[in-house]
């Protein structure tokens, strides 16, 4: 028998189920009984967890489908210790459907009552609406309430509205703090050690109290919660209300965010800057000093496949994201504060279905990041409160997104994933406060537009071009710079014949607007993959005895590009890599001069740079003190290859291939380059299989740091390129460090396997 409490609200959401059809009650006494004897030994008689086994009610229990949990019965799961169950057709049949009754989500059930009522009740009479939020509205002292309906099951819902001493939820225990100094905090505590406490008071500002400033703490023993004395109509139209809460869509909010005062060492864009250059004035952590540097704190992100993220800190508090997922975590010691997840999506294709996130981008109380599925969301950075969520394109047309979002006043920019998968590129601007569109630049023409005569051939019905990485802004020319991936099929260009705009570029965008300004292609008709989604850097600086604002790039292809960011003019363009043979150079007209025999065949053509390109989209910067630019550089060649293989849906639109060359593995370097001339003025290599994809930061203190191709964190001087520290973590790069200040003290920060480290002295 399900004893207790709990029995209790067990049976209404059956009940529920019966009557709406999915089970008879004969098969709910059936399913219990056969549940009890076999599965409740490990998952609990009631569901919610064993010694041996996962509680079935919580998020991975609630999407599992009939067909899922039938495929666990029959064939068990090895890897986690569940034995086969071998049942008759009728005794399975009652158990699957127990137990997706059981488990199945409030919003698929069918709940009586006026949810209309239940929605005036909550913001009215219950005053529910003063602890919780919905889509942005309401208080925070409780848990958002968006996505209850997805999150909790009915008898979950009925539970911690008639018993909620039964339900405590972590983050939200009521404390009353009295401080060493004789001050007195209270609110609810979002974590608790032997060493810390973090309280967040009832206006919602977060306190991060160390023991020694505590002189007690008071828990409440009553939930934050009070238990609702309802009558049936009111229980029932409550019910259906929440019940209903499946998630936030386009806002309606009034809202009108402003940018916060970017307080000193905060690193509160992807690249620490809208401007792209990973350069901070910091200067704690020096030269002499960084051999004492040390980690600090690690925090595992479960579940994550590999970070690729940035993380971002604003005030104190580190955000840092997987795919579906973002966390808020303290700055000083990595201890969570709160937790935002989804389910990731099935069938992807492409980059997202990597299940990669590289970060968020923040304005005022407000976080913005992606999904895989190339949805674009809106987080209360308070709570991590789901506040609107829009489409930015349809996943099933192989849309996915993967990169932080760059924020341009009150404005939210982002590209999408699926480049090499025929997906039509474009970048697009949404509205803060609400996530409406405000306009959208398409990347690559349709057929009959004018830009069609650079894409001769039928290749522009999927001819890719997606804007996936996160651009640049430049503040004195309220100018918007945004990268374009290839053109597909990548390897093959027979029927794209002509420059293939805008892929390979450069776009100058009005931010308001997404007017084009000016436009630069840096590989036209690129046959090699080599897209543009290196960082844009924006740098003022004397520039061959003139004060300039320069627009710079390592591209993929194999040159470092000076642009004038006013027209888009090139400046300078000169090799970065040694291996490079598809092009003499880049000519007066800013054409590269194409060197003949480049082309992929289809018996295969030697090309350098390889594919993975003489550099990526991990991340460069600049020093002002020492006049360099950094960048990760790599020494290999591929063989391309070519063929008349077609789009088809689902699969990557290559029209080719490449492999590598035996006894020819390439190398990696750490590469100083001088700005005025292009030359390379010192460089490090990384003995190791050139595998990483580890970006690099450069700080006031002198400093470079970078992720070596052999596993380990690394520092060197900025000036000579000296090594100076080093710190093994034993993980392949994915991802580009930053550092930031909280408490008066540096830290460096840097996603490593599926952990963020971070060091300090």
């Amino acid at each position: 028998m399900i004893s207790g409490a709990k029995q209790l609200f067990l049976i209404p959401v059956l009940l529920a189920a019966a009557a709406s059809g999915a089970l008879g009650q004969s098969l709910i006494e059936s399913g219990r009984k056969q549940f009890e004897a076999r599965c409740g030994a490990c998952h609990g008689a009631d569901g919610g967890g064993g010694e041996l086994g996962p509680s079935l009610l919580e998020r991975r229990g609630r999407t599992l489908s009939e067909q899922t949990i039938r495929d666990a019965i029959r064939n068990g799961i090895p890897e986690a210790g569940m034995p086969a169950f071998h049942l008759s057709a009728e005794d399975e049949g009652a158990l699957v459907g127990f137990v997706r009754a059981l488990t199945r989500p409030a919003a698929e059930s069918e709940v009586p009552g006026d949810a209309a009522a239940g929605d005036a009740f909550f913001w009215g009479q219950g005053k529910c609406g003063g602890c919780h939020m919905i889509r942005g509205r309401g208080g925070i002292t409780g848990p958002d309430l968006t996505s209850l309906g997805q999150q909790r099951t009915l008898g979950q819902i009925q539970q911690a509205l008639e018993r909620p001493e039964l339900v405590r939820q972590t983050g939200y225990r009521q404390v009353t703090v009295r401080l060493a100094d004789g001050n007195t905090l209270s609110g609810v505590a979002k974590n608790e050690s032997a060493y810390d406490l973090q309280l967040q008071d009832r206006a919602g500002r977060l306190h991060f109290l160390r023991r020694s400033q505590i002189s007690r703490v008071e828990h409440d023993p009553k939930p934050l919660m009070p238990a609702f004395h309802l009558g049936e109509t009111q229980k029932r139209d409550l019910l259906a209300f929440l019940s209903r809460l499946n998630g936030a869509g386009p806002g309606t909010s009034t809202w009108s965010g402003r940018a916060l005062p970017q307080k000193p060492g905060e690193w509160a864009t992807y690249h620490g800057d809208p401007g792209g250059n990973r350069y901070s004035s910091l200067d704690q952590i020096t030269t002499g000093n960084v051999q004492s540097l040390g980690a600090r704190w690690i925090f595992p992100v479960a579940g994550a496949r590999r970070l690729e993220v940035t993380p971002l800190v604003v005030d104190g508090v580190m955000y840092v994201t997987t795919a579906n997922q973002a966390y808020a975590l303290d700055a000083r010691n990595g201890r969570a504060i709160w937790h935002y997840q989804r389910p990731l999506t099935k069938g992807l294709v492409g980059d997202a279905a990597g299940a990669i996130n590289r970060g968020v981008a923040v304005l005022g109380d407000r976080l913005f990041m992606v999904t895989d599925n190339a949805h674009l969301l809106a987080l209360d950075r308070r709570n991590g409160g789901l506040i609107w969520d829009v489409e930015m394109a349809d996943y099933h047309q192989h849309y996915g997104a993967t990169s932080a979002p760059l924020v341009v006043r009150d404005l939210v920019i982002s590209g999408t994933s699926g480049g090499d998968e025929g997906a039509r590129g474009f970048v697009a601007a949404y509205k803060a406060s609400t996530g409406e569109r405000v306009w959208r630049f398409s990347t690559m023409p349709k057929p009959g537009e004018p830009l069609a005569s650079t894409w001769v051939g039928r290749a522009i019905e999927h001819g890719c071009g997606t804007a996936w990485l996160t651009g640049t802004y430049d503040f004195q020319n309220n100018t918007l710079f945004w990268p374009t991936g290839n053109p597909c099929p990548d390897y093959n260009g027979d029927e794209r014949k002509g420059d293939n705009l805008y892929s390979d570029s450069v776009l100058a965008l009005e931010p308001e607007t997404g007017k084009l300004k000016w436009y630069y292609q840096f590989t036209p008709h690129d046959l090699h993959d080599w897209d543009s989604t290196e960082t844009l850097m924006v740098v003022d600086a004397e520039f061959q005895g003139r004060q300039r604002q320069l627009l710079m790039q390592a591209n993929r292809n194999g040159f470092f590009y000076v642009l004038d960011r006013t027209n888009g003019k090139v400046l300078l363009a000169k090799p970065f890599v040694k291996k490079l043979t598809w092009a003499s150079g880049i000519g007066p007209d800013g054409r590269p001069q194409v060197l003949p025999g480049s082309e992929p065949t289809v018996a295969g053509a030697k090309v350098c740079p390889a594919v993975e390109g003489a550099s990526n989209w991990m991340s460069t910067a600049y020093n002002p003190s020492t006049g360099l630019f950094y960048v990760m550089a790599l020494e290999k060649c591929n063989i391309y290859t070519k063929s008349s293989a077609w789009w088809e849906p689902g699969k990557s639109f290559y029209g080719g291939g490449t492999r590598d060359i035996p006894d020819e593995p390439g190398m990696k370097y750490l590469r100083a380059i001088n700005i005025q001339t292009g030359e390379i003025v010192w460089e490090l290599p990384q003995p190791g299989n050139a595998q990483s994809w580890g970006g690099v930061l450069s700080t006031a203190g002198g400093l470079v740091f970078y992720g070596d191709d052999s596993g380990a964190f690394a520092a060197a001087d900025a000036k000579t390129g000296n090594p100076l520290w080093y710190f093994h973590t034993n993980q392949l790069w994915k991802a580009s460090p930053m550092t930031y200040l909280v408490d008066g003290k540096q830290y460096v920060a840097v996603a490593a396997g599926s952990s963020i480290i971070a060091f300090g002295l």
